[in-house]
């Protein structure tokens, strides 16, 4: 069911039908990790270099090569700050084009159901911005686990797994349930999601490939919620019993 989902999911990346959605998730993508490239480069300039000079005053010529060796490791430094800023940033785009993807996926694949309702765009933004505080969390977690050795890429597998997978997941049951019923569907199908999860943190570790990552994962998990939906009909019955206006979509 799972690399069913996530064939389906990567033959939808480059479909006709999702190429308009593919050039929007693409170019913001593209756009905010460059901002937060400056930001970064900025804030190290900022705070990092007058300490390192501090470290190191009147350094005489023959030691010039230092510099060169520090610009380097500030390269990476960098890169590698950006590397773990992808997983937020997918997040958050992933919530504001999670519909826009999920209406192109149920017109093609799923014509003859019911189609989902969208969230608000405001509590679509406010919901990616609160998860994108706990993104940045659980990545700064795994950034320290780096250091322990056996345990660094276990644990940037199994942060962002379990994190993008719940969360991807609950932004396409909403479409057909309450946050409520979201929750607890996904609460009762938790192991296949930490593994649909493990898939996106997979997908997300593929340079270049990974500026995708907000368009595959919002397919995937559509794919995902309809499987899981067709094999637990009981879940789905209850979560189709008549809800209030003001609540259907419950942010």
């Amino acid at each position: 069911m799972i690399l069913d989902a996530a064939k389906r999911a990567f033959e939808n990346l480059f479909a006709s039908q999702t190429r308009s959605v593919f050039w929007k998730v693409l170019g913001l993508t593209i756009l905010v990790l460059i901002g937060l490239w400056f930001a970064i480069r900025s804030l190290f300039i900022w705070l990092a270099l007058p300490w390192l000079d501090s470290l190191v005053p009147g350094m005489p010529d023959w030691a010039g090569w230092m510099s060169v060796v520090l610009a380097i490791l500030a390269g990476i430094g960098l890169a590698l700050a950006l590397a773990l800023l992808i997983s937020p940033v997918t997040a958050v785009i992933a919530g504001l084009f999670l519909d826009d993807v999920a209406e192109v996926i149920e017109k093609q694949d799923y014509a003859k159901e019911p189609a989902g309702r969208a969230m608000p765009l405001g509590e679509a933004v406010l919901s990616s911005i609160k998860f994108f505080g706990v993104v940045i969390l659980g990545n700064a977690i795994a950034l320290l686990l780096l250091l322990v050795p056996g345990v660094n890429l276990i644990a940037f597998f199994m942060v962002n797994g379990y994190l993008l997978g719940r969360e991807f997941f609950e932004f396409a049951a909403m479409r057909f349930r309450t946050p409520e019923e979201a929750r607890a569907f996904r609460s009762k199908h938790a192991s296949t999601v930490f593994m649909a999860g493990l898939v996106i943190a997979a997908f997300l570790a593929v340079p270049f490939l990974n500026l995708l990552t907000p368009l595959f994962a919002a397919s995937f998990m559509v794919h995902l919620h309809k499987s899981i939906s067709r094999k637990d009909p009981s879940f789905v019955l209850q979560s189709n019993a008549p809800r209030s206006g003001t609540n259907q979509l419950g942010r």
